[in-house]
């Protein structure tokens, strides 16, 4: 990797062979769902003046000052390692401009990409301690593909709409539509974690590391008490296991989180990576960001419902298997949804009324009495 590359801070990069991938449109790694809203966005008239003029409310100013004053900026002076792994990471991907990078002082492992105008990266220390170089590598250019999807602006957004839903919960109504908006960012921005773990494991190109790195997020740094294939297992079991009450609870429980959970993390990459998409990637067949503006914001939006369609068909969750008997217009669907739920008892409730009723008027109790429970 020495052809070429001494501008835009791109030069000293590391020695190490790897796939570059000049002109790469972020559509190429982008998960469905994040790539049609994203495409829908970039295609929407005045949506860069309107989140321009929007910076001028976001405490963006505040955030960069506060890294600036009181964390570490990544440079050949500090942290020269990292900085690098970023080099690299822009090299690859081909980010025109290297975003600065911090490295904060907190023990929590996490890093994040935000930024209206431009994107910055921070790491924690939790993190740096964590990770190995080849794990840390699959991070920042996790990072690296936050910033070439735009994913930072939105980030800026939700962390500052999180706030404020926070100083107007006295307001009547005021916080529930603020949460509204949250509640919908964080079910998007859950899809980019995906997209840019996908750009990770383009820029660190080994897999291995990528579920390494995942495992370490969520079992600390004992690597030698834990095995890649029982933590993918684990992922196998959250998604099989339990009946449709444990479908609900899955729900409720991700809701919160911007993340999606770590070993579902895992198994989707793993997943993508024995894609025929992610292979012609690597053989240098991808969409280029000279075409993004020809990008179809309709076809986007087929490709995600297909995505999402061919994923509830093989989903061994209970809940999307009735879905999908719903769809197929199954039979007895009263009675499977009461093995569904383990079935129900001190209902109060005969065999002997027609299947089409009963069933129904059982359902719906059950379904508010587990709702309530929640």
């Amino acid at each position: 990797m020495s052809d070429g590359h001494e501008h835009n801070g791109h030069e000293n990069v590391p020695s190490r062979q790897r796939r570059r991938f000049p002109g790469i449109s972020s559509r190429a790694y982008e998960h469905p769902a994040d790539r049609s809203a994203l495409v829908a966005l970039r295609k929407l008239s005045g949506f860069d003046t309107v989140f321009k003029a929007l910076s001028g409310l976001l405490p963006e100013r505040s955030l960069r000052l506060l890294f600036l004053s009181d964390s570490v900026r990544v440079s050949d002076q500090q942290f020269a390692n990292l900085n690098d792994m970023l080099r690299d990471a822009c090299y690859i991907l081909d980010l025109e401009k290297v975003p600065p990078m911090y490295v904060n002082q907190d023990p929590v492992p996490n890093a994040m990409c935000i930024g209206l105008d431009e994107p910055i990266i921070v790491v924690t220390t939790g993190l740096v301690e964590l990770l190995d170089e080849e794990e840390m590598r699959a991070v920042i250019g996790h990072e690296v593909g936050h910033a070439l999807s735009g994913h930072s602006v939105y980030r800026t957004i939700l962390l500052f709409l999180t706030s404020l839903a926070v100083r107007v919960a006295w307001i009547p109504l005021g916080n529930l539509a603020i949460m509204a908006i949250v509640t919908a960012l964080r079910e998007w921005f859950r899809k980019s974690e995906l997209s840019a773990d996908r750009a990770g494991l383009l820029v660190g190109q080994d897999l291995q590391s990528s579920m390494r790195g995942l495992m370490k997020l969520a079992g600390g740094h004992h690597l030698h008490e834990m095995n890649v294939d029982a933590f993918l297992k684990q992922a196998e079991e959250y998604e099989a296991g339990g009946d449709l009450r444990d479908s609900v609870l899955k729900i409720l429980n991700v809701l919160p989180r911007s993340h999606p959970f770590t070993t579902v993390r895992a198994a989707e990459l793993k997943k993508w990576a024995q894609t025929r998409d992610y292979q012609r990637i690597m053989d240098g067949h991808y969409p280029r960001r000279t075409e993004d503006k020809d990008t179809s914001v309709t076809d986007s939006f087929r490709e995600s419902a297909s995505h999402y369609a061919d994923h509830v068909k093989s989903s061994k969750d209970p809940l999307m298997k009735l879905v999908t008997d719903i769809a197929g217009g199954a039979g007895d669907l009263g009675g499977r949804v009461r093995r569904g739920f383990g079935g129900f008892t001190g209902t109060g409730t005969t065999t002997t009324s027609t299947p089409k009723d009963e069933p129904r008027r059982d359902h719906t109790d059950d379904t508010d009495d587990q709702g309530s429970g929640s």
